[in-house]
């Protein structure tokens, strides 16, 4: 939006903050009610009477989610009681990202958002109680009521998947013996290393919570030969990680803390790694994207750790990451923009000398 707008222009804005969360939740009900769909199936309109007959919902349901349609651009409404689907409406029910976006939103985030002013009052992610009775979101993932969880997974692997075939060709540009997937979560990346290298170990380390998942998907993989399951709190500064890797990675995993918690981690890392060890830092930049969308989505994915996550940790620019990478004791010594088909940028760094 240009920062010099009309007065008129301004308040319009402003309702659409206003009345933000109403419209979300008439899209949500427009496509759970399969009008969204129907209308799709449509793609040169279809007359609002046929709407009714046909989902059997009621004409005064199925008239006020078109009018809100409308006003968002979802839809659009043409001779006399037609209707015919946007490019804004194809993108919310056919687009990968759009669609994770909402679930993820709707199923794990809307009701915990009235929490937003205590989560940043206190420093807690307030909202989680909506969820569940933990200090963080990192303790129940495993756990998560549905469609929460499938929601929450869904959104973290979207995020990530993209970036692995690319990213395996950097991590094994070099012989690498031994990987430490540091909060494996539910162990995708250590997995695809292992397809990708057969003669790789893995070391994931995490949360016991989250090494349970891991371990269960390895078995079934049958990999429990090739990979190891370290539990380990790494908010706990008695813990350390182990020497021994010959690559540290840490994927999406550093944005789940605050700085003074990524600087505490880093260097827990500092003291596990040898002059050989490469680490590499797999993270969504937000300042470091291609398309407004995704820069837009990150910034309010930063909201979503506040209220419930645990109410300290964001998404980051790329120059504070490196700068906190300095501060551990590390040196970034190669940067890799947008790894493939994703919104990822890799830092490659290496014990200062």
């Amino acid at each position: 939006m240009k920062k010099e707008i009309s007065a008129i222009d301004a308040k319009f804005e402003a309702q659409k903050i206003a009345f933000g969360p109403m419209y979300f939740q008439s899209v949500i009900a427009l496509r759970d009610l399969g009008i969204l769909e129907f209308i799709n199936n449509h793609r040169k309109g279809v007359s609002i009477s046929t709407i009714i007959e046909k989902l059997d919902v009621s004409e005064y349901g199925v008239d006020l989610l078109i009018e809100a349609a409308e006003i968002l651009g979802v839809v659009e409404c043409f001779d006399e009681g037609k209707v015919k689907i946007t490019k804004v409406g194809f993108f919310l029910l056919k687009d990968e990202m759009t669609k994770v976006n909402v679930n993820f939103m709707n199923d794990v985030c809307y009701l915990g958002a009235k929490a937003m002013t205590d989560s940043i009052r206190n420093g807690k992610p307030e909202g989680l109680k909506v969820l569940g009775d933990w200090p963080t979101i990192y303790e129940g993932l495993s756990i998560l009521p549905e469609p929460a969880k499938k929601s929450w997974f869904e959104f973290d692997h979207y995020y990530s998947d993209g970036a692995f075939p690319e990213a395996l060709k950097i991590v094994f540009s070099k012989k690498t013996g031994t990987i430490f997937d540091i909060g494996g979560n539910t162990g995708k990346w250590s997995f695809a290393c292992c397809g990708y290298d057969p003669d790789v170990k893995i070391k994931i380390l995490d949360l016991p919570v989250q090494l349970k998942v891991a371990k269960q998907n390895a078995t079934e993989k049958g990999l429990l030969g090739r990979i190891e399951f370290y539990p380990i709190n790494l908010l706990d500064t008695e813990q350390k990680i182990p020497q021994g890797a010959d690559v540290i990675w840490m994927s999406q995993f550093l944005d789940c803390f605050s700085k003074e918690e990524i600087v505490c981690i880093l260097k827990n890392a500092y003291q596990a790694a040898s002059e050989d060890t490469r680490v590499f830092i797999l993270e969504p930049f937000f300042d470091n994207q291609n398309y407004p969308a995704a820069h837009f989505s990150l910034v309010a994915t930063s909201l979503y750790f506040t209220i419930m996550a645990n109410g300290n940790s964001k998404m980051y620019r790329i120059e504070v990451m490196k700068s906190l990478v300095n501060e551990a004791g590390f040196e970034v010594v190669e940067t890799y923009p947008l790894i493939g088909d994703s919104y990822h940028t890799i830092l490659e760094c290496k014990k200062r000398v």
